[in-house]
């Protein structure tokens, strides 16, 4: 190991959260201004639909979300492409390459 770098602060949870913002904004869209974020139930629910679908947008190019009564016994179905996805999520994935590019320079060794 010639070096090591990283940003203790970011993590999946940061990117989870970016797909729980975007599908809140849509059911409410969706569903004439119902706001679910005053349900931790229903934000939990939402939470767990957007990890599994970070993790198929790794493999895939699209992901669908449906969760049965989501929120005021209105089911939810939506779907986010990955380049949607990038595009949420684009000032993480570019704050992950500091920390790269450092730990480069501090090993002395260049991006081939």
């Amino acid at each position: 190991v010639k070096a090591t770098n990283g940003d203790t602060h970011l993590g999946g949870e940061d990117f989870d959260n970016r797909l729980v913002t975007f599908f809140t904004e849509e059911f409410k869209r969706k569903n004439k201004g119902k706001d679910l974020s005053s349900s931790h139930r229903a934000l939990r629910r939402l939470r767990t639909a957007c990890e599994r679908a970070k993790r198929t947008l790794s493999s895939a190019t699209q992901a669908t979300i449906e969760i049965d009564a989501l929120f005021d016994n209105v089911d939810f179905q939506a779907n986010i492409t990955r380049a949607r996805f990038e595009e949420l999520c684009g000032d993480l994935f570019r704050s992950t390459m500091q920390p790269v590019e450092r730990v480069l320079q501090d090993a002395k060794m260049d991006k081939r």
